[in-house]
């Protein structure tokens, strides 16, 4: 048998993952197709108790999701890339924008854009239907449910993972987010712990997904052609007909497959994104769009936390945790799938990426369709939209092609376009599940692949049998709770890598600055240097060296920048311990260098042996851009002249490219060090 036959049938499952995973999956086909009527009933059960005790869990779990990743992209930790610093993106932007739309949220845009403001707009959550408010409120609710929470909830999967993987070199797998946390024991239980409920989590967030394409599918199909009934059966048989294209799309790869037919769906998705927009209320749709995304902006907090506990009801539980807890559930497929297609890429810019540019489509799509429908009923008449929709939701948006034209037309492009959304759905989390069972290889045999978009297809049709659209909510929902505790843990862990890569960077710089120094050492320099390495000075010790030996390194360059035309000042601040050399240039930035003092806790692994002060004191160089990170305590005259001298030239250099600058922060940071008492 040749090589690549071999590996096309050889295994590369981690079974510690793949069986408990697999079981799980197995006892729920089978319990649900022994008995579908009990199936139901425990499903109802599942989720009334999750809404009553747990609403509140998701909601403050999403909103520190939005808060940390949103805080991570502002911060200094921005600039970092998901790779080496070297790395480049794999994908354009748009190439990249395509996938992750179509993997991450193209079938609830098709199903929710018409059916969620109208069905909002007919039985709002508070004050009374069918009104100008209760029209306001629907989008607004709309807007917030396909906000920038969702995208938060995807982001942080999809960030954690490529840092972890990519910058690190850990493996693409839910383990690798709690390294910082359980260290090596990520590869032994806990971490096949943690696999095994992202596989499951993922698993019934596609059967969601999945299910509602095949309803909206199925009713498609019999608003064309008027014999193919809406039924449980028939979407059965959709669902394994399509499946078997998913598989065929599994086999062809990322590039070949999902690649391809993510342009095509972004094709078809602008295609009947402008018609709608130019058929319909143009400029109310432009109108509203502006207003409603301020009045999203506006209403942020108060929404992120209303738990509606004054006024119990089904509502918040089959809305807006149903949304996030499908999100949670998801979001290891769509995260891990972000993740392999943003190697290259910086921190702030994948939020900016994620968060931002889909959030402000989506705002626009729901605009585009959602306003359109309600102009039609408030406006044009079209009453009888509302009925329509409350008894079955998924014909909601082809009730809408009736007012428009080319109806036909639109009907037949939306159901090819919800096909090539299941399709790419369930082949792109075919990938990332098979990936997870994987121990996070990607590169494993076909038939697993085929395996896992096969579980998917199986998995939405026995949901659908047990009851529909319910029973969906309800996997979702249960599936999203206990990976809501491992995205906690993940955000921790990331934030604690964060950290450490901040004290790496800085030790390195500091590294890199000593190596410099010792052009003037003896043959005895290592031992002055590796005892400067493991010494903690007192006060008293790093003052006199700041006063006397540092002071007069810093006069003697200045007098020689004076005989060469420099115009120089060198002072000591006896009050807070600081040396400082200033060379003026007319018209420049000034050159500063300044030793100053600094106390510090002393480690614990420090204290053996040294009984007394539990500080210790660090001479460290402050340029006009801040402070330098590294000490010159202990060190000879003859490297602090020429550390002094490397700045110089720094300077110089920089003043030489940027010639008459004189950048705001550099300046208010000049002020800063002037005043700092």
């Amino acid at each position: 048998m040749s090589e690549a036959k071999k590996k096309k049938w050889n295994s590369a499952i981690l079974a510690p993952v793949f069986f408990p995973a697999v079981a799980v999956i197995a006892l729920l086909v089978i319990g649900t197709l022994s008995n579908p009527e009990l199936a139901g009933e425990v499903f109802s059960d599942v989720l009334a108790w999750i809404t009553a005790d747990f609403g509140w869990f998701y909601m403050l779990a999403v909103a520190i999701f939005l808060v940390f990743i949103v805080s991570v992209a502002i911060s200094k930790w921005g600039r970092i890339k998901l790779g080496p610093d070297h790395a480049e993106p794999e994908y354009s932007f748009l190439a990249w924008f395509a996938m992750l739309f179509s993997a991450g949220y193209g079938i609830a845009l098709l199903f929710f854009g018409v059916a969620e403001p109208v069905l909002h707009y007919s039985s709002p959550p508070a004050g009374a239907a069918e009104t100008v408010g209760s029209a306001k409120q629907a989008m607004q609710i709309a807007y917030f449910h396909w906000g920038f929470h969702i995208w938060a909830i995807y982001g942080l999967v999809g960030l954690v993972l490529a840092y972890f993987s990519f910058r690190h070199g850990l493996p693409l797998s839910m383990r690798s987010t709690l390294y910082p946390i359980i260290g090596e024991k990520i590869h032994g239980v806990a971490g096949h712990v943690v696999d095994t409920f992202a596989i499951l989590g993922t698993m019934f967030g596609i059967a969601t997904t999945l299910g509602l394409s095949v309803i909206q599918i199925n009713t498609g199909l019999n608003y064309l052609w008027p014999d193919i009934p809406v039924g449980t059966m028939v979407q059965v048989i959709a669902i394994a007909v399509i499946t078997l294209f998913a598989i065929m799309s599994v086999v062809a790869g990322l590039d070949k497959g999902i690649k391809r037919l993510s342009y095509l769906n972004m094709a078809l998705v602008m295609f009947i994104l402008l018609f709608v927009f130019f058929a319909g209320p143009t400029v109310h749709i432009l109108e509203t769009y502006l207003q409603n995304t301020g009045a999203y902006l506006n209403n942020i907090v108060e929404r992120t936390f209303n738990l509606q506990a004054y006024t119990r009801s089904d509502w918040i539980g089959n809305w807006t945790l149903f949304i996030f807890g499908w999100t949670i559930a998801w979001a290891p497929f769509v995260g891990l799938f972000i993740a392999k297609i943003s190697r290259g890429r910086t921190i702030r810019q994948f939020v900016f990426g994620v968060m931002f540019v889909p959030t402000m489509f989506t705002f626009f799509w729901f605009s585009v369709f959602g306003d359109t429908a309600l102009n039609m009923i408030m406006n044009e008449g079209y009453t009888t939209l509302i009925g329509q929709v409350q008894e079955n939701e998924a014909i909601a948006l082809f009730k809408l092609y009736e007012n428009l034209p080319l109806t036909s037309i639109l009907s037949f492009v939306t159901v090819l376009l919800i096909v090539t959304f299941f399709v790419t759905s369930s082949d792109s989390g075919s990938l990332v599940i098979d990936s997870l069972a994987s121990g996070g290889h990607t590169d494993t045999p076909v038939w697993q692949r085929i395996f896992w978009a096969s579980s998917e297809g199986v998995v939405a049709g026995v949901l659908l049998i047990a009851g529909g659209l319910s029973a969906l909510q309800t996997a979702s929902i249960a599936s999203a709770l206990p990976f809501a505790f491992i995205l906690l843990l993940a955000a921790f862990g990331m934030w604690r890598a964060l950290v450490i890569e901040g004290h790496q960077y800085a030790s390195l710089k500091s590294a890199m600055r000593t190596h410099r120094r010792g052009v003037h050492a003896g043959p005895s320099y290592w031992k002055k240097r590796l005892a400067g390495v493991v010494d903690y000075p007192a006060q008293q010790q790093v003052r006199e060296f700041i006063e006397h030996t540092v002071v007069e390194c810093l006069q003697d360059v200045g007098k020689e920048l004076k005989e060469h035309g420099w115009d120089t000042h060198t002072e000591f601040d006896a009050e807070n311990i600081r040396s400082i050399l200033t060379v003026h240039t007319e018209g420049e930035m000034e050159f500063n260098y300044e030793v100053r003092m600094r106390s510090y806790q002393r480690p614990g692994f420090a204290l053996v042996g040294n009984s007394g002060d539990k500080q210790y004191y660090r001479a460290e160089v402050f340029l006009r851009q801040g402070g330098q990170a590294y000490d010159l305590y202990g060190y000879e005259p003859g490297d602090i002249i020429n550390d002094i001298i490397n700045q110089f030239e720094n300077y110089l250099q920089f003043m030489h490219i940027s010639p008459g600058s004189l950048p705001w922060d550099l300046q208010q940071h000049d002020e800063d060090l002037k005043s700092e008492t």
